[in-house]
């Protein structure tokens, strides 16, 4: 039953991450270029569950550590993710803001430390994860029922305009944590639904049909984002999602997906230099605008095949920290509780 988990969470992962990426780049490409192209309408379908399947995979297994030993969570929740947001906003500061580096060291310094506490650019899911474990540990003794409908009840005052900082923690806290919630809340339901889906293909299939008109009928008429419909859209699209990757996993379909899935973190932290230098590339290139479509293919494949064979070339060198946290960056009793455990 692990393998299996494991399995299709991997491909949703692989299908969450692709989509990321894929907005990332059909947008910027379109920008540039000044006209749309054939994936403008899948990013378009996907926008009601993209990010919210991505955080509810993200609290699928949070139960295993939520009420272990205090160290471990630590260790495994809050210092795992502040390692790679601090280490990766450093990195993608300097890769996106050399001038300002080079010129004025301070202002660089002023940028960074704002950063720590007003994500920008990608990062924001990492920054995120972090706030949203941190939190679910502090509630972890509340009635699980109870802080749902509070992460509900946030959502709807985001939605409604009551909740507008200007802040964007607080803000996306509001937004998007009832998804996170919900994949620890109802983890074992999910995983039964994953299991009944893979199942019955057929009623599987006719499901997905459904979702897929219902939701894209919702894009065409501008509400998706609408008061409750995004919730409800949200979790729709995430139980497709689902459903697709537990049939995936059936048939042993796809296996692109579960490795890129596998391996999400290192396309999410790393796709943004390739896909700037491929916006670059386009932007100079001269690239006709009827070539939108393919522009924004070829970046989407550069932004995620780049990183994960950059992960792959420097996996036995000392550069493998750039994904893998080193010895120094965890807790010495972590560390000691699990002696052959390599970083």
């Amino acid at each position: 039953m692990t393998a299996s988990r494991i399995g299709w969470v991997d491909y949703a992962k692989g299908i969450c991450i692709i989509l990321v990426v894929m907005m990332h780049a059909v947008h910027r490409v379109e920008d540039v270029l000044g006209a749309e192209g054939f994936l403008s309408p899948v990013v378009d379908f996907a926008q009601p569950f993209r990010m919210p399947d991505f955080f509810l995979i993200s609290g699928l297994f949070l139960s295993r550590s939520l009420f272990g030993p205090v160290n471990e969570y630590i260790d495994r929740k809050v210092i795992h993710f502040i390692y790679f947001y601090v280490l990766w906003l450093t990195i993608q500061l300097m890769a996106f803001e050399t001038s300002v580096l080079l010129n004025s060291p301070m202002e660089f310094v002023k940028l960074w430390l704002i950063g720590l506490i007003e994500p920008t650019g990608t990062l924001w899911f990492v920054h995120m994860l972090l706030v949203f474990y941190v939190v679910t540990w502090l509630l972890r003794r509340a009635p699980v029922l109870l802080v749902f409908a509070g992460a509900l009840m946030l959502q709807s005052a985001f939605q409604l305009g009551w909740i507008e900082t200007g802040w964007a923690v607080p803000d996306r806290f509001a937004e998007r944590y009832v998804y996170f919630f919900a994949g620890y809340a109802f983890a074992p339901a999910i995983f039964a639904f994953a299991s009944r889906a893979a199942a019955s293909v057929p009623l599987a299939i006719a499901g997905l049909a459904a979702w897929a008109l219902v939701n894209q009928v919702s894009v065409w008429q501008g509400v998706h984002s609408a008061f409750g419909i995004s919730f409800v859209l949200g979790i729709m699209g995430a139980a497709a999602v689902c459903t697709i990757a537990a049939l995936l996993v059936r048939f042993d379909w796809a296996k692109v997906l579960q490795y890129c899935g596998r391996h999400s973190i290192v396309i999410y932290l790393t796709f943004p230099i390739p896909l700037t230098a491929m916006i670059k590339l386009i932007d100079r290139g001269h690239v006709p605008s009827d070539m939108a479509g393919l522009a924004s293919f070829a970046t989407l494949l550069v932004a995620v095949i780049a990183p994960l064979v950059f992960h792959r070339l420097i996996l036995n060198t000392p550069l493998r920290a750039l994904y893998v946290r080193p010895a120094w960056a965890k807790l010495r009793l972590a560390r000691a509780q699990s002696p052959g455990r390599q970083a």
